[in-house]
């Protein structure tokens, strides 16, 4: 009975485990390694030519237009992270601590602030279209009635505003995630410590970078690590705001899109590549993988010697 019932227990475990598997496998490691070899061969449509080596890197990094085009990409994602370091971190830590101190509304505002999060990014991409539409969006109209004609503009049409237009958007719609994320964390700072500190200082600010923030430094690791795989993986907010040639004159093309537009063409280039595509599909995989393992070795460091 006892080797019946391993049999069984280990029978129910490997059908838990072997669907996911397969899908990982079919779905995840199948495609990347694929990436790996068509990046290698040179390709006429979707038919496979001749073994290349890294011509194709070659070609990625330094010709020209692909030089110019991969600069242009990788400069706006890096700005992006950034821009959303501040923006939906900086933001998502404050809003935050406001609910950990259990401010008036906190419960309300705990759901709303984490309602974007849960909305579909199809959606909250085309409400944003239409807010910012130059001539009937909510926000010209609103600048208008209150007197500030002059700061009305066309925010998606010009090189000026549309990444930073795109960036607020991306910000409003994920800007619950690392508040929870953060306020889980400082949820579990210890009561004790906290009346020590309220028994130091009254200084709000002295609280939260003497004693919050170094004690959250674990969800500070994951936020800001999924941040940045988000960051230079962006592609369906960018494609939907701004089309698939990052829009206007690509001040809002980023690593996804230029991947996507090389990889499988557009209507106005014709190209269609899948050797440059998938070069420079592993060249991002390269990178967001040894950046994001650096960036989480260093911050769990942090965290050891908090």
């Amino acid at each position: 009975m006892p080797h019946l019932r391993m049999t069984g227990r280990g029978l129910w475990i490997t059908v838990l485990i072997v669907p996911p598997l397969a899908f990982v496998a079919l779905f995840i490691v199948y495609p990347i390694i694929s990436a790996f070899a068509y990046a290698f061969f040179d390709w006429q449509g979707l038919r496979r030519g001749d073994f290349v080596g890294l011509e194709n890197f070659h070609t990625v990094l330094f010709v020209e237009p692909y030089r110019s085009w991969t600069i242009n990409a990788f400069t706006h994602n890096v700005i992006v992270f950034f821009a959303l370091m501040v923006l939906q971190n900086g933001l998502g830590f404050l809003l935050a601590y406001a609910l950990w101190r259990e401010l008036p509304g906190a419960r309300f505002h705990r759901i709303a602030v984490f309602l974007p999060v849960v909305l579909s990014t199809i959606i909250v991409a085309y409400l944003f279209k239409l807010f910012l539409h130059p001539l009937f969006g909510v926000v010209n109209i609103s600048l208008r009635g209150i007197g500030l004609d002059w700061l009305a503009q066309p925010w998606l049409g010009q090189g000026s505003t549309a990444l930073w237009a795109l960036i607020a958007a991306q910000a409003w719609h994920m800007v619950g995630f690392p508040t929870l994320v953060f306020l889980a964390g400082m949820q579990r700072i210890p009561g004790e410590i906290l009346d020590a500190a309220r028994m130091e200082t009254e200084s709000e600010w002295v609280k939260i970078s003497k004693i919050v923030w170094p004690l959250v430094a674990p969800s500070a690791t994951i936020v800001f690590t999924l941040l940045f795989v988000g960051a230079f993986n962006w592609f369906e907010l960018p494609y939907i705001m701004a089309g698939l040639d990052g829009s206007p004159y690509g001040s809002t093309d980023v690593l996804g899109l230029y991947f996507y537009r090389t990889a499988f063409g557009n209507v106005s280039a014709g190209q269609q590549d899948f050797g440059l595509g998938s070069a420079l599909a592993v060249l991002i995989f390269i990178f967001i993988a040894a950046f994001a393992t650096v960036m989480t070795l260093r911050l769990r460091a942090r965290e050891i010697q908090v």
